[in-house]
């Protein structure tokens, strides 16, 4: 295994070992790390904003490299910041915790060789223990999604991280979203799905009462974050990166996402809110069960997904103090939220862009 894309100028920072610098929240911290040298761990996708890249097997001792490799690799790093992970909810228990539980293990084992600080990328909804429909006592239905598997794998992972006795950061941020200027994003998941069907028409109810709180937070806040404390120099603590007490509700989400396709020019309607246990009782049993099996699969994932905000409590929140960035206002995150609606809309191919007059005409009018 070998180093390459090495740049000619070292920066005067600390030497970060990254993983996952291709996915939601590793790349976003690319661009947030300038002042450090960072070292991608990279297996197949490229992360070209890193200073190096190294080719290496997350969950294979050593993580894959030669004594020799892996020797120079941890005489050389200050910090470690493990944000790879299996995110989706339909890999299944054993993929899903090879790489977020043994994978951790690794780079717990690596940290400690390299006499440095891990930042250990978890998510906020392992404090959810009794939301998933398998907690509930209900059935997954036709679902192949599973996210007491991740949750599981996620909390495995953060005790092999307490129990290591490496100085070490937990950061647990809620749902991520697309850059709250851009709404880009590396990859869709999670909400964006849910947002999808949404804008398609294909969710006409929403298995959540009106007033739960949908957690999220964009991208950037969650990079700038990791960053912080990196800078601060931050060795032992649980950090929550969430919308704490300002998460929209989801009658407001819903709201959200109609105004924005409305704007959009998609007909977009908003779908009823029911409880889950009405799903199980009536919906399920006359609506349901004669669908396409697609459809069914389709609805029950959703069932799945949903069931980790219904009756939700409010996250803890740690932004706004020292050396973190802001806590996000109720008007902030809606901001954020019409940019990710809109993103996805357009890069799904569901909005035509506006004409260059057209665009001419509004410059002019604004």
């Amino acid at each position: 295994m070998t180093f390459f894309v090495r740049c000619s100028i070292v920066p005067l920072g600390p030497t970060v070992l990254l993983t996952g610098a291709s996915g939601v929240v590793g790349s976003a911290l690319l661009s947030q790390l300038s002042d450090c040298h960072v070292i991608a761990l990279i297996h197949r996708t490229p992360a070209p904003g890193a200073d190096e890249q190294l080719v290496g097997d997350l969950t294979a001792p050593r993580l894959g490299l030669g004594q020799a490799a892996y020797q120079r690799l941890s005489s050389r790093v200050d910090a470690v910041v493990h944000c790879a992970a299996i995110t989706g909810f339909s890999s299944g228990p054993e993929a899903t915790h090879a790489l977020n539980a043994a994978g951790t293990r690794q780079m717990v084992e690596l940290t400690a060789d390299a006499d440095a600080v891990m930042y250990h990328v978890s998510t906020a909804f392992v404090d959810r223990t009794d939301l998933t429909r398998a907690q509930m006592g209900q059935g997954h239905g036709d679902a192949t999604a599973r996210p007491e598997d991740y949750l599981d794998s996620k909390r495995a992972g953060e005790d092999i991280v307490r129990s290591s006795g490496i100085p070490a950061v937990i950061v647990r941020p809620s749902v991520v979203i697309g850059d709250s200027a851009t709404g880009a994003i590396s990859a869709f998941q999670g909400m964006h799905g849910i947002i999808h069907g949404l804008l398609r028409g294909l969710l006409p109810l929403v298995p959540v009462p009106a007033h739960s709180p949908v957690d999220f937070v964009p991208q950037d806040v969650v990079a700038s974050t990791i960053a912080g404390l990196i800078r601060h120099g931050s060795r032992e603590s649980e950090v929550w990166v969430t919308a704490g007490a300002d998460a929209l509700s989801t009658e407001r989400v819903l709201e959200v996402i109609q105004e924005t396709a409305l704007r959009l020019g998609l007909d977009a309607v908003r779908p009823r809110m029911v409880g889950p246990e009405m799903v199980d009782r009536l919906i399920r049993p006359v609506f349901i069960a004669n669908l396409h099996p697609r459809a069914r699969r389709r609805f029950d994932d959703m069932l799945a997904m949903t069931a980790l905000f219904a009756h939700g409590h409010v996250f803890p929140n740690s932004l706004g103090q020292k050396g973190l960035p802001a806590a996000l206002g109720s008007s902030e995150l809606e901001a954020a939220l019409r940019t990710s609606v809109t993103y996805m809309a357009r890069t799904k191919g569901m909005v035509r862009p506006a004409p260059a007059a057209a665009l001419q005409t509004a410059q002019v009018v604004a």
